[in-house]
């Protein structure tokens, strides 16, 4: 499976609707919200360790040249 921070951004935009749905309510309200809760997580890890790899490679440019770095794949839209 090879998911991207654009994928990511498009399940948490799906995610919003689904808050957003005025229909729904009662039981399956609260599903979804702790569906949201485990899905904001989730990403929140994925962003943070997306935020490591980029400050990790800002160190790489600015210790070998910004010649000698590549656009992390994870990062890619």
């Amino acid at each position: 499976m090879q998911n991207t921070l654009g994928d990511l951004n498009n399940h948490l935009f799906a995610e919003l609707e689904r808050l957003g749905n005025e229909e729904l309510k009662g039981e399956a309200l609260v599903e979804e919200m702790n569906r949201a809760k485990s899905i904001t997580l989730i990403a929140s890890q994925a962003i943070s360790n997306g935020n490591l790899v980029l400050q990790a490679e800002k160190f790489k440019a600015e210790t070998l040249g910004r010649s000698k770095i590549e656009m992390p794949k994870m990062l890619e839209g």
